[in-house]
């Protein structure tokens, strides 16, 4: 499988800040089976540039959100394959108690908060509500879990056929104000079993060691968290993601760089960065 990501902030980078190496879209990332099965990893603004990059021959795309927060969701609206008649969209998401995930978008894919509604959209969209499942999706395995982020959320564990494991947590606080972490057995650790072993894992990291416990309970984890978890879950390689949008180039390079020489992680660490392409 190719992944490629798109978008690797948390929100929207903030204006004029130095960030041109990391960019500034919200999270997305695009899996490519060698079948040609086409999935789209939540729709952050980065999923405008996806969009274009999918061949005019596709005549199938699937969208798995982890969560319905805006910066997951803000680019859905601008996806073009969404108006192509000819195409087959199916969006896979979490429901909450009270709706469905289908009833949950249209809040934001509405007026007056969007022009067009889901229902005068021209291509064939299917919904499909997703907690704890697993779901064959073209040549992909996928896995789904609840994981600990406010309001209903997942994360994705997607098997090839024969072999590359990818696992997406891009907003997941494993550590939950924990004084020492990992301070639980592996399977009772939130999103241990989706990471485990995986060959590329895609980690929430957005705060440093020094911001993260003024932000405990937020939803998110530390790099060093990260590190750990990554450690914990015995990946194969790591890619620190849903960067803090105030954390320029320089700084992101500089905790990078101390955290990994703390943790010396026996496993390689990538830093996430817009337009990279892994192939597992």
């Amino acid at each position: 499988m190719q992944v490629t990501l798109w978008g690797t902030r948390g929100s929207l980078a903030t204006p004029g800040a130095e960030m041109a190496r990391y960019g500034g879209n919200t999270s997305c990332v695009g899996v490519l089976g060698r079948a040609g099965t086409v999935l789209v990893l939540d729709a952050g603004t980065g999923i405008r540039r996806l969009g274009a990059s999918i061949p005019e021959s596709a005549r199938r795309v699937d969208i798995l959100l982890t969560h319905l927060h805006m910066d997951h969701i803000q680019g859905l609206g601008f996806f073009a394959p969404l108006y192509r008649p000819e195409l087959e969209v199916h969006i896979w998401g979490p429901g909450s108690a009270t709706l469905r995930l289908q009833a949950r978008l249209m809040r934001y894919l509405s007026p007056p908060l969007f022009p067009v509604n889901l229902s005068e959209l021209p291509c064939r969209l299917s919904f499909h509500d997703v907690a704890s499942r697993e779901i064959d999706i073209g040549e992909f395995r996928v896995c789904s879990a609840l994981v600990c982020h406010p309001g209903p959320t997942v994360g994705y564990r997607i098997c090839a056929p024969e072999k590359g494991v990818l696992t997406y947590l891009p907003d997941h606080e494993p550590a939950l104000a924990a004084l020492r972490f990992p301070s639980l057995p592996r399977e009772w650790t939130s999103g241990a079993s989706l990471a485990a072993g995986a060959d590329l894992l895609i980690h929430d990291s957005q705060y440093s060691a020094a911001e993260y416990p003024g932000h405990c309970g937020w939803g998110h984890s530390s790099l060093n968290q990260t590190l750990d978890f990554g450690s914990l879950t015995e990946v194969k390689q790591l890619v620190p993601f849903h960067h803090d949008p105030d954390h320029t180039d320089t700084e992101l390079d500089r905790l990078m760089a101390q955290a990994i020489d703390e943790a010396k992680p026996g496993y390689r660490v990538t830093p996430g960065i817009e337009g990279t392409v892994f192939e597992l």
